[in-house]
C-alpha cells in the first residue's frame, strides 16, 4: 500500500478495533461486538493501513487473514494496548465514580435478583460510567475476559486455573442431591442404581457437568440412564414433575423458588465436594472497580442465597458459605 502523502493520525480506537478484528476475522463480527457500524470500523481500519502505509490484512480472504506485518503489528499492539488499558485503570483506580466504562459478565446463576440488583448499584455509584452486562456459561465468560471482551465477571473456577487472569474466590457452593418430593429413598442407594428415577444430567459442555462426571469417576460410580439439559430451571422443573433425580448446588437450587415446594435437597453421600465462584478480572481492570464490586456481591449473595438456605437447610451452614482470604 504506497504510503499517503497526507497521513490520518493514528487512534487508539482504530488500534483497539483492528485487535478486535484481528481475533474475529471480521469486520461486521467487530461491529457487532462494539455497536459499531461496519463503515465505522472500515473506516478506521483504513485509516490504521494508511497511516502505517502497509496492508494488515489480506482483503480478498474470507475470513480475514493478516498479512504477515499485520501479524507483527498486532504481537506489539498487544503489548501496548495491555499496558495503556493497565495505565489507565490504575490512574483512575482511586476514584470509582469516575470510571467511564465497564463490561461485567455473570453466569446465569445470577440473572433473578443478584445481578440485577448488582446493576442497579453500580449506576448509583459510577454516574458517568457506559455498562454492558453479559451472561453466560462460566466458560464463555471465562473465554471473553481471556479475550479482553470483558473487563471482570463471576464464574465458576476451573480445575485448571485462570492463567493471565486475577481471580478472587466468593463462594462454595457444595453439590447436593435433589429428589422430588416424598422419595423415601437412601441418596447412596439412589446412586447407586437402586431407584426406579434416572439421573438427570447438566449438559456435558457445561463446567458443572464436567466437576460432577469428574467426581463420579473417582466414586466408580456410572449413571447409564442420562437425560442432559443446559437450563437449571428446566432440570429442576424435571425433577419436581418426579422424572428423575439430580445432582446440583445449593445456589443453583435456590434459583428455582416455584420448585421448592416439591423438591428436596439432600447432603451428597460419602466424600463431599464443591465448585467456587470466584470473581474474576482482567489485569488492568482498576483494584477499587474490583473491591466495590466483591463487596456488594458478598452482600448480595448472602441476602438472596445464603440466609435463606441456611434457614430452610441448617446442616447447609458451614458448607454453603463465602470464602474469605483466610480460607
Amino acid at each position: 500500500m504506497p504510503r499517503s502523502s497526507a497521513r490520518k493520525d493514528l487512534t487508539l480506537k482504530a488500534l483497539e478495533l483492528f485487535q478486535i478484528c484481528a481475533r474475529k476475522s471480521s469486520v461486521q463480527a467487530t461491529a457487532d461486538e462494539t455497536g459499531l457500524s461496519i463503515s465505522t470500523v472500515s473506516h478506521h481500519l483504513r485509516s490504521l493501513e494508511e497511516h502505517l502505509g502497509v496492508e494488515l490484512f489480506d482483503h480478498a480472504r474470507r475470513p480475514m487473514m493478516l498479512t504477515p506485518k499485520g501479524q507483527m503489528f498486532l504481537k506489539e499492539i498487544d503489548v501496548a494496548l495491555g499496558s495503556i488499558r493497565k495505565a489507565t485503570a490504575e490512574a483512575s483506580a482511586g476514584n470509582v465514580t469516575e470510571t467511564s466504562y465497564l463490561r461485567f459478565g455473570s453466569i446465569a446463576d445470577m440473572d433473578s435478583d443478584i445481578t440485577p440488583d448488582l446493576a442497579v448499584y453500580l449506576s448509583k455509584k459510577m454516574p458517568q460510567c457506559n455498562f454492558v452486562f453479559r451472561s453466560g456459561s462460566s466458560r464463555e465468560l471465562l473465554d471473553m475476559l481471556r479475550d479482553r471482551q470483558l473487563d471482570i465477571g463471576i464464574a465458576t473456577m476451573p480445575p485448571e486455573g485462570v492463567n493471565n487472569l486475577q481471580d478472587t474466590p466468593l463462594l462454595r457452593d457444595p453439590f447436593v442431591v435433589v429428589l422430588p418430593e416424598g422419595r423415601t429413598e437412601e441418596t447412596a442407594d439412589v446412586m447407586a442404581g437402586k431407584s426406579v428415577l434416572p439421573f438427570l444430567q447438566f449438559t456435558s459442555d457445561l463446567l458443572i457437568a464436567r466437576q460432577i462426571e469428574a467426581q463420579l469417576r473417582r466414586l466408580g460410580v456410572e449413571m447409564p440412564d442420562r437425560f442432559e439439559c443446559g437450563n437449571n430451571q428446566t432440570l429442576m422443573a424435571m425433577v419436581a414433575a418426579g422424572a428423575g433425580w439430580t445432582i446440583t448446588t445449593p445456589l443453583l437450587f435456590s434459583r428455582a423458588r416455584r420448585f421448592h415446594s416439591k423438591l428436596r435437597m439432600h447432603q451428597f453421600p460419602g466424600k463431599s465436594f464443591a465448585r467456587t465462584l470466584s470473581l474474576i478480572t482482567t489485569p488492568d481492570c482498576a483494584g477499587s472497580v474490583r473491591g466495590l464490586i466483591d463487596q456488594k456481591l458478598r452482600k448480595l449473595l448472602t441476602r438472596h442465597a445464603l440466609t435463606p438456605m441456611h434457614q430452610s437447610n441448617a446442616w447447609l451452614e458451614d458448607r454453603f458459605c463465602l470464602v474469605t482470604g483466610a480460607d
